[in-house]
């Protein structure tokens, strides 16, 4: 596991959330107040291949599936009867007060056949419920079953993937595939689905028991539709520029907030909070601007919609009015037909929602598809070999690498390292000294040559027995949300508490973590930022000790902490080296006098080697880099 985890790439957390959602990706929670129909739409690249592929992932539910659709039409079925049973019930109830008002003989309210109507329209609106519950019921657990099916396979891809991919990719994006795209899926599947469903049985049948009752009243009610689609159209094509605006100040505001946060202390420090204000009013200022009018603008689609329906209700009333009088029509199915009008505008404003929601699902899932198949790490050996007892011996034998064919790093390394050995990389900075640990560890292959661990290649082994033989310990250190006990413990799972605690001894942390509350059991919170730089690197040395490793990397493991810790680390550390091949990376020349050998790297090769000593003496490379150091070389 690498020390530096997946913490630091330059960017505020916010801010690589809103990169990796882009203007039209809402953060969870601060979508800005408004339902997925009026979210900006980001469109798949490949719409039918992306769905495809989802219904594969619903392949082995199909019979849930079904069962839903049929669940989903016959509540559909039941509430559509429902309005034209109702009309029956009303027209009973104004004939029998007609007659009563006209004097006819036996007239009255037949209220036994009125009651039996009421009756059937209850048990079928029952039946109905029960149906949509039964199918929300199924189709929620399909949605997650298939959701935990896909957040399977990235937590499975993500182990999988070459350093490579993390090294281009923002970790902010690859969390907003596992978060935010899987998040949109799921929803999709859980609701929309089953309304796509009940929306297209519920305009059919609507319009099927319009048409029954009057096929002329059905006609006008029609010609409002254009009318509606026309002005709504125009309203979303207007308020979508706004609400893209919108997303992308709210990315600016969450950002800007969470850095001047994370770093109150240095805006305090050189008195910047007038200027973090200044630049959190221009955002806020423009998120307001762009949020009232997408928000106004969206706030128009309801009393427009209200609108252009009364105006139909309006038509139809005058002509159902004029075919009662004709006696072509009963009140009961005018009454019912202006029951199903307002029915009918429902379901199409629901499927014109149902289609925008699809576009950001296929865009979503595209994305996730496309992290599962990214390119993974190079298949392991088939026949791989395993030291049951290793020594220590690595060799690298005229190793050529780069992390692109066109920029090459190391270019003709090699170097033979004997068991027990302690041997120190050093150079400048960009000189290749982490890359030849990292292909080491086999974190990347190299482009020719080899490395040789006991003699065998490190492709021959599986990576987890290869790592599985070295300790590291990083520059940056490596926390997870746990308590302190517990990431310890992170380098031997099966280790006692008194193991773990010898091996915070050994680190001298034993005494600093008395003295925080709740010493072992103290919970690091998930930036490990309730503990301090070098309390960290600390931590992470016990792990190692704990771990009690084979050979050790230890890539600038003291860079953290002061002198007099420094000092009491490398006597740890010099007990925890005793007999073990270890690889030390330092900057600090001063901390790597006692070193077996030390291999000086210059743009990917090795310029010098020796032993502290011998290498002054040739007053080369190394002197210079040792000298610069120090303000008094002859005081060194």
């Amino acid at each position: 596991m690498s020390e530096n985890g997946n913490r630091a790439d330059g960017r505020s957390g916010a801010a690589q959330g809103a990169a990796a959602r882009g203007p039209g990706r809402p953060r969870p929670g601060m979508g800005g107040g408004r339902g997925h129909g009026m979210r900006p739409v980001e469109k798949a690249r490949d719409f039918r291949g992306t769905m495809r592929n989802l219904l594969l992932y619903l392949k082995p539910f199909r019979l849930s599936i079904i069962i839903v659709m049929i669940f989903a039409l016959g509540s559909t079925v039941f509430s559509i009867v429902g309005p034209k049973i109702l009309g029956e019930a009303i027209t009973a109830a104004f004939e029998g007060f007609m007659g009563m008002a006209t004097g006819a003989a036996g007239a009255g309210i037949d209220f036994g056949r009125i009651g039996g109507i009421l009756l059937t329209l209850v048990m079928l609106y029952g039946v109905s419920s029960l149906f949509m519950f039964v199918q929300g019921y199924i189709m929620s657990g399909v949605a997650q079953k298939v959701t935990y099916n896909m957040r399977l396979a990235i937590s499975e891809k993500i182990n999988v993937l070459p350093l490579k991919y993390f090294d281009r990719v923002t970790h902010g994006e690859v969390l907003s595939r596992v978060t935010n795209d899987v998040d949109t899926v799921s929803i999709t599947l859980s609701q929309s689905l089953s309304q796509a469903i009940t929306s297209v049985a519920l305009i059919l049948g609507v319009l099927y028991m319009m048409f029954s009752i009057s096929f002329f009243m059905t006609l006008v009610a029609l010609v409002v539709l254009p009318v509606a689609y026309f002005i709504v159209s125009r309203v979303v094509k207007r308020s979508q520029e706004y609400f893209k605006q919108q997303q992308k100040y709210l990315g600016r505001v969450n950002g800007h907030v969470e850095e001047v946060y994370g770093g109150h202390v240095i805006v305090k420090a050189y008195n910047g909070e007038e200027g973090a204000i200044k630049q959190f009013d221009e955002y806020n200022g423009m998120l307001y601007s762009s949020a009232w009018r997408s928000q106004f603008l969206s706030g128009m689609m309801m009393p427009v919609m209200h609108f252009v329906g009364n105006l139909g209700y309006v038509a139809v009333s005058i002509l159902g009015g004029y075919f009662a009088v004709q006696k072509a029509i009963t009140v009961g199915d005018i009454a019912a037909f202006v029951q199903y009008m307002r029915s009918f505008t429902q379901p199409i404003a629901q499927m014109a929602q149902i289609a925008n929601i699809l576009q950001s699902t296929a865009a979503a899932a595209e994305r996730v598809f496309e992290f599962i198949s990214e390119e993974e790490e190079a298949g392991e050996t088939a026949s791989p070999v395993k030291v049951e007892t290793p020594q220590g011996r690595v060799e690298f034998d005229r190793v050529r690498f780069g992390y692109s064919p066109d920029k090459i790093i190391i270019r003709d390394f090699s170097a033979v390292i004997e068991p027990g050995q302690r041997v120190a990389i050093v150079g400048p900075t960009g000189a290749g000294k982490t890359t030849i640990v990292k292909l080491l560890m086999r974190f990347y292959d190299v482009n020719s040559g080899s490395v040789k661990v006991e003699g065998h290649d490190v492709r021959e082994y599986l990576r987890r027995d290869l790592r599985a033989m070295f300790g590291m310990v990083l520059q940056d250190s490596w926390l997870f949300n746990g308590t302190i006990m517990e990431n310890i413990r992170y380098g031997r799972p099966d280790a006692s508490d008194e193991e773990v605690i010898a091996a915070a001894k050994a680190a001298h942390i034993d005494h600093f973590i008395h003295t925080l509350p709740g010493g072992y059991q103290m919970e690091l919170n998930e930036e490990s930022s309730n503990i301090s730089q070098g309390q960290k690197q600390l931590i992470t040395i016990a792990r190692a000790i704990l771990a009690d490793p084979h050979m050790l990397i230890l890539d600038e493991a003291t860079s953290s902490v002061d002198i007099r810790t420094e000092a009491h680390i490398q006597r740890a550390m010099e007990r925890l080296m005793q007999g073990r091949t270890s690889f030390i990376i330092a900057h600090r020349l001063s901390t790597i006098k006692d070193a077996d050998r030390i291999l000086v790297m210059r743009e990917g090769d090795i310029v010098e080697q020796g032993t502290h000593a011998s290498l002054l003496a040739q007053n080369g490379f190394y002197a210079s880099l040792y000298y610069s150091q120090f303000e008094n070389p002859a005081a060194s």
